[in-house]
């Protein structure tokens, strides 16, 4: 037991690293139409005005992860098509 308190100690928590959920539990993310903002709305519920889903199987979960990334530089514009976010957007 105490080596492997020791063998944590020098070694950090290696293999464990924290991820944070986009949303929390009962929750599920929403794009901002036209720019890279993003919200969290309660299951069940829809969007609101200005917001949509993200489209299936694009759905960020972490932060972090390769949807939340690909969000940073695209998003939908108001026919729900895929467009690349204009610098600075």
């Amino acid at each position: 037991m105490a080596s492997a308190a020791a063998l944590v100690t020098l070694t950090g928590c290696g293999g464990w690293e924290y991820k944070e959920n986009i949303c929390g539990g009962g929750e599920y993310p929403v794009l901002s139409v036209g720019s890279t903002g993003q919200a969290c709305v309660p299951d069940g519920k829809e969007p609101d005005a200005g917001y949509s889903r993200y489209p299936e199987g694009k759905v960020p979960q972490e932060v972090g992860d390769k949807w939340d990334v690909y969000w940073d530089t695209h998003t939908l514009d108001e026919n729900g098509k895929t467009v690349k976010v204009p610098s600075g957007g």
